[in-house]
């Protein structure tokens, strides 16, 4: 569920960041899209850390699908690459918008990577909170990434970085 919730996230952020780009130049549109974009990171975060709660406590389990986990799958191969072109865009045109859109990329892989060992770990391992457990891991990225979109900073500055 967290994964499906990153991909509604995701989409407003590209959707948000499509929308800056039809404005270029204008400082306003870059300083609003940061903001929204921050604000949707946040909403991941709160998503993750909220499902990650109900799921310790025993009202969510992950429930493996053949689907879904060639989706994380698909997932897990393809958004670090978009991640990495979408911080260097950032770099390219100093936007903070763009960047907090490669943070949901880069969250978007690690809930990937992290759906599918959760599902076997909890599969092979009868380990159920080794998945929520897991997925508390990347809030930290993410409440990082949400507070620098909200300074303005683009990319090539000191940011945690997915696959390069």
């Amino acid at each position: 569920m967290a994964f499906g919730g990153d991909s509604a996230i995701e989409l407003l952020s590209a959707v948000v960041v499509l929308w800056r780009f039809r404005h270029p130049g204008s400082e306003p549109a870059e300083h609003n899209a940061a903001r929204i974009a921050a604000g949707l990171l946040v909403a991941l975060a709160t998503y993750v850390v909220l499902l990650s709660a109900l799921s310790l406590l025993g009202y969510l389990e992950p429930l493996p699908s053949f689907l879904g986990m060639a989706v994380l799958l698909a997932a897990a191969c393809v958004m670090p690459f978009l991640a990495r072109q979408k911080r260097r865009l950032s770099a390219l045109t100093a936007s903070a918008a763009l960047r907090a859109d490669a943070a949901q990329s880069a969250a978007c892989a690690y809930l990937s990577i992290i759906g599918l060992a959760g599902l076997a770990v909890h599969a092979f391992g009868r380990i159920p909170a080794a998945d929520p457990l897991a997925a508390l891991a990347i809030t930290p990225f993410l409440a990082f990434e949400a507070r620098e979109a909200l300074r303005g900073k683009p990319c090539g500055c000191s940011a945690p970085r997915l696959g390069g």
